[in-house]
């Protein structure tokens, strides 16, 4: 799925305004190495247009970004993805996508910031990539599920083996998706808040 630079998106539409319903707003950012699908998890499920920072990718990056399962992919985004999805009338989340190769992570302190929770996207062609990037999330202490982007060259295994292989803990959930469709990627959102709120309702027990 393919969605245009920012730079070709024009003026906000009347759809783009944020509903007068909305109390609450909630920040979620949606990580993962190079190519694994967040910009298509944005823009799939996003009830707006999505506004990216893609840019042409270039010898440049030979030898550099690890492209493996990704080598017809012609753009990358540099800065963010952001997008936005009402989960009910009342509650509004904020999506927004980090770049996936490493030269670009230092961006992500940023986008970390008052983060309520993410979504770790994988490819279980390239799952060592995971690796770094859940370690990052640890650190600094973020919430956060795992989703298996389903590819079709893509291995699957069962889901105990992938929080073996990702060391994770029996409480972080783990699901499949397909970035590319709406009802799938809104699983993944749907599942992050009900960990999220079974963390806040352990938190109010202690």
């Amino acid at each position: 799925m393919d969605f245009k630079g920012s730079d070709t998106i024009p003026g906000p539409r009347a759809e783009d305004h944020l509903p007068h319903t909305a109390q609450a707003a909630v920040k979620i950012v949606i990580v993962g190495g190079f190519g694994v699908g967040k910009t298509t998890m944005v823009g799939s499920v996003s009830e707006i247009r999505p506004l990216t920072t893609e840019e042409t990718m270039t010898q440049a990056g030979i030898g550099v970004d690890d492209n493996f399962g990704s080598e017809t992919k012609t753009a990358t985004t540099v800065a963010m993805d952001f997008g936005r999805i009402s989960i009910t009338d009342q509650l509004v989340l904020y999506l927004f996508g980090t770049p996936g190769q490493e030269r670009f992570w230092f961006l992500w302190n940023g986008l970390f910031e008052g983060a309520l929770g993410a979504v770790v996207l994988i490819d279980t062609r390239r799952l060592e990539v995971s690796f770094d990037v859940i370690g990052r999330l640890e650190e600094r202490g973020v919430p956060f599920v795992v989703a298996v982007n389903s590819f079709p060259d893509g291995p699957r295994y069962p889901i105990p083996e992938l929080r073996t292989a990702l060391d994770l803990p029996d409480e972080i959930p783990i699901i499949e998706c397909d970035a590319r469709r709406r009802a799938s990627s809104r699983d993944v959102l749907m599942t992050l808040l009900r960990f999220l709120h079974s963390l806040a309702l352990a938190k109010a027990r202690t």
